[in-house]
C-alpha cells in the first residue's frame, strides 16, 4: 500500500454537512439530501464528489473513539461562491500535504483499507497525520456497492518531527 504523496490547493467546496459520530453514522441520510441538489449547482468543476470529515481534535487511530462527533460533508467542487442555491453551504479547504491512497471495493470494505493506512502505511512512513480535513473523492468508478468501486483516501499529514 504505497500512497500518492500530493500538495492540495485551496479547494472551494459547495454542499451539505451533518455532525455524527461513527457509532450513530448518518451518512446515507446526508448523500440522500444532497445529491438531489447537486443538479442546483451551475459551477461545479467535474464530477467528482468529496465525502469530507472534520474532526474536532486530531484524529489519531490509536485512540479511535466510535462515538465522538465530527463533521462530514458532502460536496462537489465549485470555481466560486457566488451562487449559492438554497438549502446548499460551502466550505474551503485549507490545501496542504496530503498522503492520497485508493481503495478499491465497495464502502462497506472501506475499514479494510482504512485500518493498513493507520497501523500499516502511517507508523512506517516519514509522515504523522495532520490537523486538517479528511476526505474521499468519489470519482467515475465510485459505486457505494460495487465490488470494482474505485475512490481516493485523502489524508492530511506532515513530516515527523
Amino acid at each position: 500500500m504505497t500512497p500518492e504523496i500530493r500538495i492540495l490547493a485551496e479547494t472551494k467546496l459547495m454542499g451539505k454537512h451533518m455532525k455524527m459520530s461513527y457509532a450513530n453514522n448518518t451518512t446515507s441520510q446526508l448523500w440522500k439530501s444532497f445529491m438531489p441538489t447537486k443538479k442546483l449547482i451551475s459551477n461545479a468543476i467535474g464530477s467528482n464528489l468529496h465525502s469530507m470529515q472534520i474532526y474536532p481534535t486530531l484524529f489519531q487511530y490509536e485512540n479511535f473513539n466510535p462515538n465522538l462527533e465530527f463533521t462530514k460533508w458532502a460536496a462537489i467542487e465549485v470555481t466560486n461562491f457566488n451562487v449559492i442555491p438554497e438549502g446548499l453551504e460551502t466550505y474551503t479547504i485549507k490545501g496542504g500535504l496530503y498522503a492520497v491512497f485508493l481503495h478499491q471495493g465497495p464502502a462497506s470494505a472501506f475499514y479494510v483499507t482504512f485500518t493498513k493506512i493507520f497501523t500499516d502505511w502511517l507508523p512506517k512512513s516519514e509522515y504523522e497525520v495532520d490537523d486538517r480535513e479528511h476526505f474521499e473523492l468519489l470519482g467515475e468508478k465510485y459505486s457505494n456497492t460495487n465490488p470494482n468501486s474505485e475512490e481516493e483516501i485523502w489524508i492530511p499529514i506532515k513530516l515527523k518531527k
